[in-house]
């Protein structure tokens, strides 16, 4: 949350401020996010009960601002019942993404496979009154990237 004023008065004099708190643009937020989540630091008790340390070899210790975690990230590449994971093999994936939807992130680096699909669909759909829709059939053609 940052704060906003704004003046009010005759000719641009501030006469009256008017204050608010307003949440930054949605991006912002996730782009300082996804910066915390990256330097997140793993912790453990220490033997007071009370504080947090870090493990391994951490350059400095976690800050309040830091995002902490106590246990690695189940990996979601595979397929886990205990998780709830289903993984991501057979999952359609962009093969010329570079970004998350990319094959080679959301495949695990295993591979994908291109795959044409054909199929019929309704198109060309008219509405007659009353209260009939008639459509014709159309084939389709669709590339489609599957992970191994």
């Amino acid at each position: 949350m940052r704060v906003e004023c704004k003046c009010h008065g005759l000719s641009g004099s501030c006469t009256l401020r008017t204050c608010w708190k307003k949440m930054a643009p949605f991006r912002e937020v996730g782009d300082r996010l996804l910066q915390r989540f990256n330097g997140a630091s793993k912790v453990m008790g220490a033997n007071d009960g009370k504080t947090l340390m870090p493990v391994g070899l951490s350059i400095k210790p976690p800050d309040r601002q830091d995002l902490i975690y106590s246990a690695e990230s189940p990996d979601f590449c595979l397929a886990d019942r205990k998780t709830g994971s289903l993984g991501t093999r057979g999952r359609a994936c962009n093969s010329t993404a570079m970004d998350v939807s990319g094959c080679d992130l959301l495949c695990c680096e295993r591979g994908h496979r291109d795959q044409t699909l054909e199929f019929q669909e309704n198109c060309l759909c008219r509405f007659h009154w009353c209260c009939v829709v008639q459509c014709k059939k159309c084939s389709v053609r669709r590339e489609l990237s599957l992970c191994h």
